[in-house]
């Protein structure tokens, strides 16, 4: 399993990427909650949903990075207070505009520090 290859976070609790309504209804589970429940269930740490979508966005696939960055842009917000450790689950690290644009929600919302696991990451 890939959180045995992980060392434990100083994180105080887990959240993950929100997914697109739409997206998660298309196919039927979320992968990026999937693994932060894993992964919080392995180290034994809380994961809880800290974040929710504030607008849709189109899908990143294809966009150049400042229009990746445009679209996220504005599209989390904090769905409860963040502790000031978090860790940011998601499935796939491509540009990164994602996972920054969540970690500033997460930052917004009282979190000091945020890390970041993702289980994929896209090489060009």
């Amino acid at each position: 399993m890939t959180a045995e290859r992980l060392a434990r976070p100083e994180a105080d609790v887990l959240t993950y990427v929100p997914a697109d309504g739409d997206r998660r209804l298309h196919r039927g589970h979320h992968p990026a909650e999937r693994l932060a429940v894993a992964l919080a269930g392995h180290w034994q740490l809380p994961c809880e949903p800290l974040l929710a979508r504030a607008r849709p966005s189109r899908r990143q696939r294809g966009l150049p990075l400042a229009e990746r960055r445009r679209n996220v842009a504005g599209a989390f917000a904090a769905a409860a207070v963040a502790p000031a450790a978090v860790l940011l689950v998601d499935d796939v690290y491509t540009s990164g505009a994602t996972v920054s644009a969540a970690a500033s929600s997460l930052r917004a919302a009282g979190a000091r520090r945020v890390e970041v696991a993702t289980f994929a990451r896209v090489i060009r």
